[in-house]
């Protein structure tokens, strides 16, 4: 089982600027695939407001450790989008299903 990871940015109305953060650090790391990316879905978690979570898969595993993401498992593709990256990780994804 390939070792995922998630970031919960928290209420996604506010979640803009950790994002951002997010984007710049994927655009800082060398020698990443080209065909790579970091997932996020909007989740409902039982409050008010839905929440921003962002999915890294198991090749940004640093990227996931800099943000303090934690490990979980191969997340659902249900509403899943691409933050930033290629979506071809999204459609390889599909595929392998």
């Amino acid at each position: 089982m390939e070792q995922w990871f998630a970031a919960n940015l928290g209420d996604a109305m506010l979640a803009g600027e950790e994002l951002e953060r997010v984007c710049a650090l994927f655009e800082q790391q060398r020698g990443r695939n080209a065909t790579t990316a970091v997932l996020m879905r909007h989740e409902n978690l039982g409050r008010l407001h839905c929440e921003l979570v962002l999915y890294f898969p198991p090749e940004l595993a640093e990227l996931a450790a800099a943000v303090g993401a934690q490990a979980c498992g191969r997340p659902g593709l249900s509403e899943m989008g691409v933050a930033i990256g290629s979506p071809q990780r999204l459609a390889e994804l599909s595929s392998a299903d």
